[in-house]
Protein backbone atom coordinates (compact mmCIF):
# COMPACT_ATOMS: atom_id res chain seq x y z
CA UNK A 1 0.00 0.00 0.00
CA UNK A 2 2.79 2.63 0.73
CA UNK A 3 4.63 1.70 -2.39
CA UNK A 4 1.82 2.24 -4.53
CA UNK A 5 1.41 5.97 -2.74
CA UNK A 6 5.15 6.66 -2.95
CA UNK A 7 4.60 5.78 -6.51
CA UNK A 8 1.32 7.83 -7.44
CA UNK A 9 3.51 10.80 -5.32
CA UNK A 10 6.59 10.42 -7.57
CA UNK A 11 4.39 9.85 -10.57
CA UNK A 12 2.82 13.36 -9.65
CA UNK A 13 6.17 14.73 -8.41
CA UNK A 14 7.83 13.79 -12.40
CA UNK A 15 4.96 15.92 -13.81
CA UNK A 16 6.34 19.10 -15.24
CA UNK A 17 5.07 22.08 -12.72
CA UNK A 18 3.98 24.14 -15.95
CA UNK A 19 1.56 20.86 -16.72
CA UNK A 20 0.20 21.01 -13.35
CA UNK A 21 -0.54 24.99 -13.02
CA UNK A 22 -2.19 24.48 -16.72
CA UNK A 23 -4.44 21.67 -15.38
CA UNK A 24 -5.24 23.47 -12.44
CA UNK A 25 -6.32 26.44 -14.40
CA UNK A 26 -8.39 24.44 -16.52
CA UNK A 27 -10.44 23.53 -13.60
CA UNK A 28 -10.64 26.44 -12.16
CA UNK A 29 -12.03 28.55 -15.24
CA UNK A 30 -14.43 25.37 -16.13
CA UNK A 31 -15.57 25.41 -12.43
CA UNK A 32 -16.45 29.72 -13.12
CA UNK A 33 -18.14 28.94 -16.15
CA UNK A 34 -19.96 26.27 -14.59
CA UNK A 35 -20.81 28.75 -11.14
CA UNK A 36 -21.59 31.34 -13.72
CA UNK A 37 -24.03 29.38 -15.90
CA UNK A 38 -26.10 27.75 -12.98
CA UNK A 39 -26.88 30.82 -11.76
CA UNK A 40 -28.08 32.05 -15.11
CA UNK A 41 -30.08 29.24 -14.97
CA UNK A 42 -31.54 29.75 -11.88
CA UNK A 43 -32.26 32.98 -11.92
CA UNK A 44 -33.92 32.43 -15.32
CA UNK A 45 -37.13 31.64 -13.36
CA UNK A 46 -38.10 35.36 -13.13
CA UNK A 47 -38.50 35.38 -16.98
CA UNK A 48 -41.90 34.13 -16.01
CA UNK A 49 -42.54 37.49 -14.21
CA UNK A 50 -44.44 39.09 -17.24
CA UNK A 51 -46.46 35.84 -17.45
CA UNK A 52 -48.14 36.26 -14.51
CA UNK A 53 -48.68 39.78 -14.21
CA UNK A 54 -50.28 39.71 -17.42
CA UNK A 55 -52.23 36.73 -15.95
CA UNK A 56 -53.33 39.86 -13.55
CA UNK A 57 -54.08 42.21 -16.31
CA UNK A 58 -56.39 39.13 -17.75
CA UNK A 59 -58.17 39.57 -13.83
CA UNK A 60 -58.80 43.33 -14.32
CA UNK A 61 -60.10 42.73 -17.77
CA UNK A 62 -62.68 39.80 -16.78
CA UNK A 63 -63.64 42.19 -13.63
CA UNK A 64 -64.36 45.34 -16.26
CA UNK A 65 -66.57 42.27 -18.83
CA UNK A 66 -68.38 40.86 -15.51
CA UNK A 67 -69.29 44.55 -14.43
CA UNK A 68 -70.48 45.12 -17.96
CA UNK A 69 -72.19 42.50 -18.28
CA UNK A 70 -74.10 42.67 -14.43
CA UNK A 71 -74.68 46.33 -14.74
CA UNK A 72 -76.25 46.26 -18.90
CA UNK A 73 -77.49 42.92 -18.90
CA UNK A 74 -78.70 41.49 -15.63
CA UNK A 75 -80.19 44.14 -14.04
CA UNK A 76 -82.16 45.51 -16.86
CA UNK A 77 -83.65 42.03 -16.71
CA UNK A 78 -85.19 42.79 -13.01
CA UNK A 79 -87.29 45.83 -14.67
CA UNK A 80 -88.48 43.68 -17.78
CA UNK A 81 -90.74 40.29 -18.23
CA UNK A 82 -88.24 37.90 -19.62
CA UNK A 83 -88.30 34.44 -19.29
CA UNK A 84 -86.83 32.88 -16.17
CA UNK A 85 -84.22 30.76 -18.97
CA UNK A 86 -82.81 33.90 -19.92
CA UNK A 87 -82.18 35.19 -16.13
CA UNK A 88 -80.46 32.07 -15.50
CA UNK A 89 -78.08 32.14 -18.68
CA UNK A 90 -77.37 35.69 -17.87
CA UNK A 91 -76.15 34.51 -14.87
CA UNK A 92 -74.25 31.49 -15.46
CA UNK A 93 -72.42 33.66 -17.86
CA UNK A 94 -71.29 35.76 -15.39
CA UNK A 95 -70.49 32.80 -13.12
CA UNK A 96 -68.25 31.79 -15.93
CA UNK A 97 -66.28 34.85 -15.44
CA UNK A 98 -66.00 34.38 -12.11
CA UNK A 99 -64.48 30.81 -12.40
CA UNK A 100 -62.03 31.97 -14.63
CA UNK A 101 -60.73 34.23 -12.77
CA UNK A 102 -60.61 32.06 -9.97
CA UNK A 103 -58.40 29.96 -11.84
CA UNK A 104 -56.58 32.73 -13.11
CA UNK A 105 -55.53 33.45 -9.36
CA UNK A 106 -54.76 30.35 -8.35
CA UNK A 107 -52.70 29.72 -11.36
CA UNK A 108 -50.89 33.04 -10.37
CA UNK A 109 -50.41 32.54 -7.00
CA UNK A 110 -49.35 29.07 -6.67
CA UNK A 111 -47.20 29.28 -10.26
CA UNK A 112 -45.08 32.05 -8.80
CA UNK A 113 -44.69 30.11 -5.47
CA UNK A 114 -43.93 26.96 -7.34
CA UNK A 115 -41.52 28.16 -9.73
CA UNK A 116 -40.57 31.69 -8.89
CA UNK A 117 -40.24 32.38 -5.24
CA UNK A 118 -42.05 31.65 -1.99
CA UNK A 119 -44.77 34.76 -0.19
CA UNK A 120 -43.12 36.16 2.93
CA UNK A 121 -46.58 36.86 3.98
CA UNK A 122 -46.78 33.29 6.59
CA UNK A 123 -47.67 35.33 9.22
CA UNK A 124 -50.17 37.46 7.17
CA UNK A 125 -53.89 37.32 8.60
CA UNK A 126 -55.50 37.05 5.23
CA UNK A 127 -52.99 34.53 3.41
CA UNK A 128 -55.74 31.93 1.90
CA UNK A 129 -54.74 28.25 3.92
CA UNK A 130 -54.67 26.81 0.35
CA UNK A 131 -51.51 29.20 -0.56
CA UNK A 132 -49.62 26.73 1.79
CA UNK A 133 -51.05 23.45 0.91
CA UNK A 134 -51.01 23.59 -3.01
CA UNK A 135 -48.11 21.89 -5.10
CA UNK A 136 -47.35 21.40 -8.97
CA UNK A 137 -49.64 18.41 -8.43
CA UNK A 138 -52.52 19.93 -6.97
CA UNK A 139 -52.09 23.11 -9.11
CA UNK A 140 -53.04 20.16 -12.04
CA UNK A 141 -56.20 18.85 -9.68
CA UNK A 142 -57.55 22.46 -9.23
CA UNK A 143 -57.15 23.50 -12.84
CA UNK A 144 -58.84 20.37 -14.12
CA UNK A 145 -61.44 20.88 -11.48
CA UNK A 146 -62.14 24.83 -12.79
CA UNK A 147 -62.50 23.66 -16.52
CA UNK A 148 -65.03 20.19 -15.26
CA UNK A 149 -67.03 23.44 -13.76
CA UNK A 150 -67.20 25.58 -16.42
CA UNK A 151 -68.09 22.95 -19.34
CA UNK A 152 -70.63 21.45 -16.88
CA UNK A 153 -72.05 25.30 -16.13
CA UNK A 154 -71.63 25.29 -20.28
CA UNK A 155 -73.56 22.36 -20.86
CA UNK A 156 -76.07 23.33 -18.47
CA UNK A 157 -76.87 26.73 -20.22
CA UNK A 158 -77.18 24.68 -23.92
CA UNK A 159 -79.85 22.56 -21.80
CA UNK A 160 -81.67 25.76 -21.12
CA UNK A 161 -81.87 26.63 -24.54
CA UNK A 162 -81.90 23.15 -25.93
CA UNK A 163 -84.88 24.03 -28.90
CA UNK A 164 -82.08 27.07 -29.96
CA UNK A 165 -78.80 24.52 -30.17
CA UNK A 166 -78.21 21.38 -32.75
CA UNK A 167 -78.00 17.65 -31.62
CA UNK A 168 -74.83 17.65 -33.16
CA UNK A 169 -73.12 20.75 -31.33
CA UNK A 170 -74.91 19.23 -27.88
CA UNK A 171 -73.10 16.09 -28.70
CA UNK A 172 -69.77 17.49 -29.21
CA UNK A 173 -70.27 19.60 -25.65
CA UNK A 174 -71.07 16.25 -23.69
CA UNK A 175 -68.10 14.52 -25.28
CA UNK A 176 -66.02 17.53 -24.37
CA UNK A 177 -67.08 17.67 -21.01
CA UNK A 178 -66.63 13.79 -20.39
CA UNK A 179 -62.91 14.26 -21.99
CA UNK A 180 -62.27 16.42 -18.97
CA UNK A 181 -64.03 14.94 -16.31
CA UNK A 182 -61.88 11.67 -17.59
CA UNK A 183 -58.65 13.66 -17.76
CA UNK A 184 -59.35 15.28 -14.05
CA UNK A 185 -59.81 11.25 -13.03
CA UNK A 186 -56.40 9.67 -14.46
CA UNK A 187 -54.69 12.88 -13.06
CA UNK A 188 -56.01 12.69 -9.65
CA UNK A 189 -55.11 8.75 -9.98
CA UNK A 190 -51.71 9.59 -11.63
CA UNK A 191 -50.93 11.67 -8.50
CA UNK A 192 -52.03 8.95 -6.38
CA UNK A 193 -49.93 6.20 -7.55
CA UNK A 194 -46.68 8.61 -7.61
CA UNK A 195 -47.48 9.75 -3.87
CA UNK A 196 -47.97 5.75 -2.92
CA UNK A 197 -44.73 5.29 -4.55
CA UNK A 198 -42.99 8.05 -2.95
Amino acid sequence: MKTTESNEAKSSDALPLSEMIGKDIKVSRFKKFEIILERAIFSARWLLIPFYVCCLLLIIILGIKFTQDFCFKVIPLAFVEVEQSEVILSILELIDLLLVANLLIIIVFSGYESFVSKFELEEHVERPEWMSNISYSNLKLKLMGSLVTISAIDLLGSFIKISEISQGVLIWQVIIHFTFVISGLLFAWMDNISEKNH
